[in-house]
């Protein structure tokens, strides 16, 4: 079987219409702008409107996606949505979304491993390309936060926003050149499952499926778990810190951003950064940073990309591509 290899050759994003500034939350919770913005660095936030869910957000960055790799939807093999919050139990986000497409071959399946799910995503469609199993993937994040948070909870409601971010994968037998998808590493710990959570699903109808978090473990498990799962990524590929271009993260705190960035000792012009407008999107998050710092001309075509996340679970891991 010949090799192949995994490119990142479409990107595209959706947020919904409405912005909620830190401001307007202060009038009727109990917080203000000052203590958001010193605890997180979030300034603002996309908050779902009554059209959007996560099967039409998910769709309209999947289109962008194909039409910046000049792609259709028959081009596309197999559909991943990563979502903690699907508009259905099942059908699953990604099959609704082929249907939004007009797809009517392929597959489609949805990942549930919270804000780490895109890195998840990606590490399947590489595998499932890697294998020969599908010649390309639609990855994509899709989340409706807003509507699992509790709204007399400051700790939650205000680290949170809504979106999507999608990129298009491609096969290449062309395994002699350096671009694509270098590697992935995935992790989880059981153990940690109750300091980020919803409490309830469909199994639970006595709870009220509201997020739940322990923020001051979550940090002190985050910049450690993170660096170490990219500093896995580098040692797989014989590289160091000084041979990345951009570090894409997840967005989920400008501290924790900050921490990892320094443990790496890359500066801040070399980190993508979109927390302060989109609020942590989850597993949004990271494609549509992406999304936009391709589209704005800070990535581009040969840089060095390194993708890196933790969610509820614990979940964490790590992409290292070159585009």
């Amino acid at each position: 079987m010949t090799a192949k290899r995994s490119l990142l050759s479409g990107f595209g994003g959706y947020l919904p219409e409405r912005i909620v500034t830190n401001d307007e939350l202060a009038t009727w919770l109990e917080t203000s702008d000052e203590w958001i913005r010193a605890r997180t660095g979030i300034a603002q936030r996309h908050m779902a409107g009554e059209g959007d869910t996560a099967v039409s957000m998910a769709a309209h960055a999947a289109r962008q996606a194909l039409d910046y790799a000049g792609a259709t939807p028959d081009d596309v093999d197999a559909v991943i949505v990563a979502t903690s919050t699907p508009d259905q139990a099942f059908p699953s986000t990604a099959v609704r979304v082929q249907a939004e497409l007009g797809m009517t071959g392929g597959f489609g399946f949805d990942l549930a491993a919270a804000c780490s799910g895109f890195i998840y995503a990606l590490s399947m469609a590489d595998s499932l390309i890697r294998s020969g199993q599908a010649r390309s993937a639609l990855v994509i994040g899709s989340e409706v936060y807003s509507r699992i948070l509790d709204k007399t909870d400051r700790g939650t409601y205000v680290l949170f926003g809504d979106g999507a971010g999608a990129v298009f994968v491609t096969s290449t037998d062309d395994t002699a050149g350096d671009a694509g998808i270098l590697s992935t590493h995935l992790h989880s710990d059981g153990r940690y499952g109750d300091l980020l959570f919803v409490d309830g699903a469909t199994g639970l109808h006595d709870k009220p499926a509201h997020l739940r978090m322990n923020g001051r473990e979550v940090f002190r498990h985050a910049v450690g778990k993170l660096s170490s799962s990219v500093d896995e990524a580098l040692a797989a590929n014989g590289l160091t810190h000084s041979d990345v271009n951009w570090l894409v993260p997840h967005q989920a705190n400008l501290r924790i951003i900050d921490g990892v960035a320094r443990k790496l000792a890359l500066p801040p012009e070399r980190v993508v950064v979109t927390v302060d407008r989109h609020a942590n999107t989850s597993a949004a998050s990271i494609p549509l940073a992406l999304n936009e710092a391709v589209r704005d001309g800070r990535i581009n075509k040969g840089d060095l990309v390194l993708m890196e996340a933790l969610g509820g679970g614990l979940t964490w891991g790590s992409a290292l591509a070159r585009l």
